[in-house]
């Protein structure tokens, strides 16, 4: 069996729907590959539909069996998630 890669895929400063194809297309690479780390640390603006294809991408990598976590992420996009009332989903795949 081939071993698992893991991945990390940093978001940009502005993730809106222009941004969404491209990070799209990595997740779904990611998620079927391996662990996957997600750092925002970066993010100074985030769209609603990427905090949601974000947890949707946790959820196929947890079908996978494989792990999947937001790092580093920033005050603007913990405010975000605060705002759209998706603290509880994300504190599950948020480290530090």
């Amino acid at each position: 069996m081939a071993q698992a890669r893991s991945k990390t895929i940093a978001l940009p400063a502005i993730v809106d729907l222009d941004a969404l194809d491209p990070i799209r297309d990595e997740l779904i690479d990611a998620v079927d590959s391996g662990p996957v780390k997600v750092n925002g640390g970066k993010v100074e603006r985030v769209a609603t539909n990427a905090l949601f294809m974000l947890l949707s991408a946790a959820e196929t990598a947890r079908r996978n069996n494989f792990s999947f976590a937001v790092t580093n992420a920033s005050e603007p996009f913990r405010a975000a998630v605060a705002r759209l009332g998706l603290g509880e989903p994300f504190a599950a795949i948020t480290e530090g």
